[in-house]
């Protein structure tokens, strides 16, 4: 079961000036500093005018007012900054881009500039984004410093997480430190260390998240990931089936719960679990085929045969789906299309050494016994030969009458069976007795 990546919460932090006062907006919240500067040469008239515009959500008005501003004085970072808000806002990202590097350069010192830069920058998977939001966590934001520079952290690590997951893990270990009650760094630092396979490590964090909301789904699907692949069914199982009373139409956390009860025996109840995935995600092949083999272990052939084929039929080129439907028919004496399934298997999966082994099963049953000792050939060269084996083998050369053949596998059956099959090792030295010659 996959975990869903958290989603990022670090969003643009749109900032811009009202006033000579910076406002924030953060996660579609604009805040806004009671105190206001006074104005001076570097705030003319048109930017008042432009941030009043921008206020009131009316960038069309605000763009030719700053463009004035900006031509006029072409170092005023405050407008710059605006145009790059205002550009972003208005879905123009490489003119929003251009205009925040143009505040940054005007004065690089600002907080918001560098981290609003950086994020565009990350937006649009340009290398040097880091290089702007690593600044502006040395920077100080005009309010919320603690949250400031926490944003910032995340939005580093997110963008470290591909080239430098260490720092990345670093960064998040940051934004947690600033924001602790904040568990998204938690979150994303699991998720990164469990793709690390760091499942210690990313168990930590998860734990962390679910001290702050024993009902993150996130961290709960996280920590039953890491138990399952762990191979931790015990500690998944909980987990799961409190994941499922939270969200009943969780169709992974069913079908991760329908596996760890197949591994502790309760086939009944993981066939329930595996029903209702099913049913939840019909589309999911994964699901219906982990059912299809639970039906096979429960000895529901006809069950199985119609799952399977549904699935043949939505996947005719996948080998492994026609070798288990042809498991099914077998099981239910239905040999000819059983022998048929297996070689469409093999034809599609030329070294399928399992599908060989049953398809040599089904030709003995089939009476085409030249087939069967193809097949079963065929298996020797990607599987060990097993005492079943040479006993099919045998069993077809004695009906062809090819009796040298036929003893020599007899003798070999009998030299590996070792008193495993009784019934198939009276009947081979009963078999020799016929057609060796006397001595």
């Amino acid at each position: 079961m996959g975990a869903n990546k958290p989603i990022w919460t670090a969003l643009l932090v749109l900032a811009f000036f009202l006033d000579g006062t910076l406002l924030a907006q953060s996660t579609g919240q604009t805040v806004r500093h009671h105190k206001i500067a006074e104005q001076g040469s570097s705030f003319p008239r048109e930017l008042t005018q432009a941030e009043s515009a921008i206020e009131k959500g009316d960038d069309a008005s605000a763009e030719p007012l700053l463009k004035k501003v900006v031509a006029a004085d072409p170092n005023n970072f405050q407008a710059w900054f605006d145009l790059g808000f205002v550009y972003n806002r208005l879905g123009n990202t490489q003119e929003s881009i251009a205009a925040y590097r143009k505040s940054v350069a005007a004065k690089p010192d600002v907080f918001e500039s560098n981290l609003n830069l950086g994020l565009m920058l990350a937006k649009t998977g340009q290398p040097d984004a880091e290089q702007f939001l690593r600044a502006a966590t040395t920077l100080k934001p005009t309010a919320n410093v603690d949250e400031g520079h926490a944003r910032a952290w995340l939005s580093l690590a997110h963008v470290l997480e591909n080239s430098k997951p260490d720092e990345a893990i670093e960064a998040y270990k940051q934004a947690a430190a600033l924001d602790p009650r904040n568990t998204e760094p938690y979150l994303s630092a699991g998720l990164l260390l469990e793709t690390e396979n760091r499942f210690a490590d990313a168990e930590q964090q998860y734990k962390q998240v679910l001290a702050i909301d024993p009902n993150s789904s996130d961290a709960l699907t996280g920590m039953a990931n890491i138990y399952m692949r762990g191979q931790r069914y015990a500690d998944a199982d909980p987990i799961l089936r409190k994941l499922i009373a939270m969200h009943p139409e969780d169709a992974s956390a069913r079908m991760q719960l329908g596996r760890i009860l197949i591994i502790s025996g309760k086939n009944d109840d993981a066939i329930a679990e595996l029903q209702a995935a099913s049913k939840l995600d019909p589309g999911n092949s994964a699901v219906q085929s982990d059912l299809g083999d639970l039906y096979l272990q429960s000895k529901k052939y006809n069950q199985a045969e119609a799952l399977y084929r549904a699935l043949v039929a939505a996947h005719p080129n996948d080998a492994q789906l026609h070798h288990s439907l042809g498991v099914a028919l077998l099981k239910q004496l239905k040999y000819a299309d059983a022998q048929q399934e297996f070689l469409t298997a093999v034809k599609l999966k030329p070294d399928f050494g399992e599908a060989y082994g049953d398809l040599a099963v089904a030709a003995v049953e089939n009476k085409n016994y030249e087939l069967a000792i193809k097949a079963a050939d065929a298996r020797a060269k990607f599987l060990p030969e097993i005492p079943v084996s040479y006993f099919l083998r045998a069993s077809a050369y004695d009906h062809l009458r090819d009796y040298k053949m036929a003893a020599q596998n007899y003798h070999r059956f009998l030299e590996v069976a070792n008193g495993a099959y009784p019934d198939q090792e009276w009947q081979a030295r009963h078999r020799l007795i016929a057609i060796e010659p006397k001595k």
